[in-house]
């Protein structure tokens, strides 16, 4: 498939990484690159060369979340889904939740922002590691409600309930005391600090690495993970119906995204609200 919003290399032995590569848009998931990402892992995952893939960002974020400034005209889905109300979020979460049914490991390297369909993105990856200062959170909550409800499984209870009722972020260095993420490191570190994991992870046979992927999943599993995210599809569905839904699609409508956006986050003095995703 020849990619024009991604990047690949093989920055190691056995290592294929994948860089989302729209910076000018802070890596804002449109329909092509989502559909890139998933394609580029799936042919990694193929490639009997390659043991561990890597996802991260270019420019200053992984990626600010899924497009919402028109960067989806002319563009088809990337996958099917089956139709119907909620079909959005079942569709993202198909996408997104097929990394775990790939054989190998997917390490997401988050730095600079990391949120709504970015957060998703890293999450559904196997290992996280983070920039101290990088930014995990779901801001669109504000508007609506998430695609992919994980929040409760990676953070407990009460931080969860804080971030899905402000739509707060957390830095790295909280995510990974959270345990949302393995660790994270000096942003100038993070690169280095990822191979290094890679290189660990190629040095286990190749076989035993996909056996034990699939153990810790089919346990998440059996616990309710997996059940619980699509049952919150549907509650994302709800969201859809909902006064605040209706009335921060007008706001894009009539004064574009950038001022909804900065609207939308004013009361909260945060996040950078330059054209993008959310």
């Amino acid at each position: 498939m020849a990619y024009t919003v991604v990047l690949t290399d093989d920055p190691a032995p056995h290592v294929r990484r994948v860089t989302l590569n729209r910076p000018e848009k802070r890596n804002a998931l449109n329909h092509a690159l989502r559909g890139q990402i998933i394609e580029a892992l799936r042919e990694a995952d193929q490639d009997p060369e390659v043991r561990v893939m890597i996802v991260r960002g270019a420019g200053k974020s992984f990626s600010a979340g899924y497009d919402l400034g028109g960067g989806n005209e002319g563009l088809e889905l990337p996958w099917y889904t089956p139709g119907g109300d909620g079909h959005w979020p079942r569709h993202v979460t198909q996408g997104w939740m097929s990394i775990w049914e790939l054989a190998k490991p997917v390490i997401a390297q988050v730095h600079g922002y990391c949120l709504a369909g970015g957060s998703e993105l890293a999450t559904c990856c196997d290992l996280v590691y983070m920039a101290d200062d990088a930014q995990m959170g779901y801001p669109a909550v504000r508007f609506g409600v998430p695609d992919n409800h994980f929040h409760a499984w990676f953070v407990g209870m009460r931080k969860a309930m804080e971030m899905m009722v402000t739509g707060d972020s957390i830095s790295g260095v909280e995510a990974a005391r959270l345990g949302w993420a393995n660790a994270s490191y000096p942003a100038e570190e993070l690169e280095e600090q990822v191979l290094e994991v890679a290189r660990r992870i190629t040095s286990v046979p190749a076989e035993l690495v996909q056996l034990n992927k699939r153990v810790v999943h089919r346990q998440m599993e059996i616990m309710g993970l997996h059940t619980g995210i699509r049952a919150g599809s549907e509650l994302c569905a709800l969201g859809t119906h909902t006064k605040a839904m209706e009335e921060f699609v007008g706001s894009i409508q009539k004064q574009g995204l950038t001022q909804a956006l900065q609207e939308r986050d004013a009361p909260f003095d945060d996040y950078r609200t330059k054209e993008g995703g959310a």
